[in-house]
């Protein structure tokens, strides 16, 4: 891109964030009512006009290997359009996150103090093949009276073009401006352009991969929350019991490959190789590629059709496909160990009946969602019933976990008093 063309997108872009930035504060007048009735028509749309989304999404779809593991991800049929307009009702249902005094006071002096939940203003979102995350995040953003600016990816750019134009179409429908959701081109430019738009997004949330996710935090000048990118473990104790661990560990695993809640390595008590052939058993009907330690290997060789032996990259992999590592343990200390080295902090299981090893599991476990006797397939913020979710945070400061209506709001102070002056 040449000089000149750079400072053509450049304004471009610049004028995009102005129009957002300007139409987020007209969202301040809608009552939670009216962004409910709104959000409920556009969830309509979505089953009503299914078949102009799915014709986008067969565009993309077209574009891509069906073996590659994003296809999943990037696939939307009427099932899942249906769920989606589903989360939407559910969203629209759920309590206004604004207005919320979370803490009141009156000082000695008389003024008097009072904390409330307010919007953050303009949200931005980068994401890669997930053209769900379109409708997820304006719902999510229109019910707690953010605007927002979405950054997707070039694999699902017709998917999400048709999906904002539908929004659009709702919007203007009920005389609300059309860039209180901002559509950006799927470009690296658009990226970088996003990520330093100072004074125009308040905050930033990609939700990809770690190569993405790393970009972002690396080179962004704007707040950012990190989401998503999930190096998930279970660890299945000398406790545990065979028909649960059976049923937990294909779950978390074969549910949905591409998701950041899948199990992607499997830690199991020396003392229970004899039931690691059962454990996995089912798997094989997902033909899911096993990468197993040489203890583990020597446990389920010509007990399992597709076994490999690992090697030092099997662990803290994402794999997001139908394979997962295998790495024996001798204690719950060497499974923490591992976790501690090779987790991601986004959510981690323990199979026991062992209460005692569970509690210690759960509290040295430093991730955002640590499970007992439950799949992390869980890990998701309408399974946790706060409807859809904008993302799920490995980050410590600020919002952890799936985050929702609450945790893309902020608080502002108001403060009444009766003429006093400070000494």
């Amino acid at each position: 891109m040449s000089l000149i063309q750079y400072k053509y997108y450049h304004s471009k872009m610049k004028e995009i964030f102005e129009r957002v930035k300007k139409a987020s504060k007209s969202l301040a007048v809608l009552s939670d009512e009216q962004r409910n009735e709104i959000l409920q028509a556009v969830a309509d749309a979505i089953v009503s006009q299914k078949e102009r989304i799915l014709k986008a999404n067969s565009e993309d779809l077209a574009k891509m290997d069906k073996a590659n593991p994003l296809y999943d991800r990037l696939q939307l049929t009427e099932k899942r359009l249906e769920d989606i307009a589903g989360d939407m009702r559910n969203v629209a249902t759920l309590p206004t996150p604004l207005g919320h005094i979370t803490k009141q006071k009156t000082l000695p002096n008389g003024l008097r103090l009072c904390r409330v939940s307010v919007p953050f203003g303009v949200i931005g979102m980068i994401y890669e093949a997930r053209p769900n995350v379109t409708f997820d995040v304006f719902s999510l953003c229109f019910k707690s009276g953010n605007a927002c600016v979405l950054k997707g990816g070039k694999d699902a750019d017709a998917s999400n073009r048709e999906s904002v134009a539908l929004i659009h179409e709702v919007l203007e429908r009920y005389g609300i401006s059309p860039d209180v959701v901002a559509l950006l081109p799927a470009t690296h430019e658009a990226t970088g352009e996003m990520l330093n738009a100072v004074g125009y997004v308040d905050l930033c949330i990609p939700r990809g991969g770690r190569r993405l996710i790393d970009f972002v935090r690396d080179t962004a000048r704007i707040p950012v929350i990190e989401t998503g990118a999930g190096v998930v473990n279970t660890y299945f104790d000398k406790d545990g019991d065979l028909e649960m661990g059976k049923k937990i560990i294909y779950n978390a695993k074969t549910r949905r490959v591409s998701v950041c809640n899948a199990l992607d390595c499997l830690l199991i008590h020396i003392d229970r190789l004899d039931s690691l052939s059962s454990l996995v058993e089912p798997m094989a009907e997902k033909n899911v590629i096993i990468y197993a330690d040489e203890k583990a290997f020597a446990a389920l060789d010509g007990k399992y059709p597709l076994l490999e032996h690992a090697t030092p990259e099997s662990f803290g992999t994402e794999f997001m496909d139908y394979k997962l590592a295998i790495k024996t343990v001798t204690s719950l200390d060497e499974a923490l160990e591992h976790i501690d080295a090779f987790g991601s902090g986004h959510s981690e299981a323990i199979i026991t009946k062992n209460e005692q090893a569970a509690r210690r599991f759960q509290a040295h476990v430093d991730a955002a969602c640590v499970y007992w006797n439950a799949p992390t397939s869980f890990t998701d913020g309408a399974q946790f019933d706060l409807g859809a979710e904008i993302g799920i945070s490995t980050q410590k400061l600020g919002p952890r976990g799936p985050m929702a209506l609450e945790e893309i709001t902020t608080y502002k102070w108001l403060i009444e008093g009766e003429g006093q002056v400070r000494n």
